[in-house]
């Protein structure tokens, strides 16, 4: 039978009179002549603990150190949280090395990134890069909160499959028995499969892109957060869908993690036809043809917020060309696909698809595809596919856009580029 009996630090309020048993790490330590201040600090927080130098002089305590203390709840108003702890007694659980290339109580602000990942629970249990993961989290929580309760049901596909979703090389392959298989680039096939199985549904899972990037916005591994939805009547649903999702977020995040994030609901629609010439009327820039380059992207949320209040802007209308050939088009040469840009980022990629299997037929042969290879796809919808559209949301960059975080692997816990492959 377990005798399990810890006490979280938050829950040291209702326990004043008491003897407790508190597990944590070391946080910081002050050993004074006569008396040792220990602050325990646990996944909810921390406590200051308070004995006599020389009761605890054998322990040889330092910072990091796993330990249970057992001792009594007081109260004192000077103290954190207005309670203090009354050390009776120590028990090592398990000793940080000596030296640590920091402590967790560090600031890290100075701390390479590479220092950072090579250490990274010590990291984690700081409050600058814990903050980060904990807001991250939240996020994830967030997303699925909002999409179940607007009856979208949650599906879990393959990361393992025969081929390219987007219809491009840019795919890991891997040994699968006695043929090649792939690394998912999109969960996209499986969200429209889903869609005419139950109309509305998310998905949130790790993508692959075999793409030899090295830039402070591009991961090999990232974490998507995916939803499609059917019975639309364009891809101004889904921006408007996108629009309250985020507003959402961000409300809660503003309520229990003191950020101050803008509503969305008043992010501008512009056509990419439109943002060229305020790129040229704003910047004089005549350079951009089919696509935004970073630099493009970062002087339209600057023109956004100028001229709306807030660092973000829907760009819909793309080039019908430079689109997955599932892409519904706008016109003739624009496509019903939009880019959700904020904070000077792009950080969604959304739009309305084609549900008509002969369309997505003329789509593959119009950019030299065979439509014999997606015919397992292409049998779908022959099964009453209805008009629908969804969009991807990128985790990292998005959480690294909330906080402003100059790298995106700041906002990865174990980031995969073309260089790392550990820890």
């Amino acid at each position: 039978m377990s005798t399990f009996s810890k006490t979280f630090v938050a829950d040291l309020h209702l326990q004043v009179g008491n003897t407790i048993t508190l597990r944590g790490w070391i946080f910081r330590l002050r050993q004074l002549a006569k008396t040792t201040f220990v602050v325990l600090k646990d996944c909810t927080g921390e406590a200051q603990c308070v004995a006599a130098s020389e009761a605890l002089r054998e322990f040889h305590l330092k910072a990091d150190d796993a330990v249970e203390i057992l001792g009594t709840v007081r109260r004192d108003e000077r103290a954190k949280r207005g309670i203090e702890i009354d050390i009776v007694s120590v028990k090592i659980l398990n000793p940080s090395a000596t030296p640590l290339p920091f402590n967790s109580s560090s600031n890290t602000e100075p701390i390479s990134s590479d220092i950072l990942l090579e250490y990274r629970p010590l990291a984690l249990r700081s409050d600058l890069v814990g903050r980060v993961f904990r807001i991250q989290a939240a996020i994830l929580r967030y997303f699925r909160e909002y999409l179940t309760e607007n009856r979208f049901t949650e599906i879990v596909s393959s990361k393992i499959v025969s081929g390219g979703t987007e219809g491009g090389t840019n795919l890991f392959a891997i040994q699968y028995f006695d043929r090649v298989a792939y690394l998912a680039q999109s969960p996209q096939f499986y969200k429209e499969h889903g869609v005419a199985g139950f109309e509305r549904v998310f998905e949130t899972g790790h993508v692959y892109r075999a793409e030899p990037h090295a830039t402070r916005r591009h991961l090999t591994e990232y974490y998507s957060l995916d939803l499609e939805m059917g019975f639309i009547d364009g891809p101004e649903d889904i921006i408007k869908l996108e629009r309250e999702l985020l507003t959402c977020i961000f409300e809660k995040l503003n309520e229990n993690h003191s950020t101050d994030l803008p509503s969305m609901m008043h992010v501008p629609t512009w056509e990419f036809s439109e943002c060229m010439e305020r790129l040229h009327a704003v910047h004089n820039r005549t350079d951009l043809i089919d696509d935004l380059d970073p630099e493009g992207e970062r002087q339209l949320c600057s023109i956004a917020e100028q001229e709306c209040g807030v660092a973000a802007v829907f760009v819909i209308g793309f080039p019908l060309s430079g689109r997955p050939f599932y892409t519904h088009p706008r016109t003739s040469t624009t496509a019903a696909g939009f880019d959700l840009l904020f904070n000077g980022l792009e950080i969604t990629t959304g739009g309305q698809r084609l549900h008509r299997r002969s369309d997505l037929e003329s789509a593959l042969t119009s950019r030299g595809i065979e439509p014999s290879s997606f015919e397992s796809h292409l049998r779908m919808f022959e099964l009453g596919m209805p008009p629908h559209g969804g969009l991807a949301i990128g985790l990292e960059r998005l959480t690294a856009q909330i906080l402003r975080l100059p790298n995106v692997r700041e906002a990865t816990l174990y980031p995969r580029d073309r260089y790392r492959l550990t820890p």
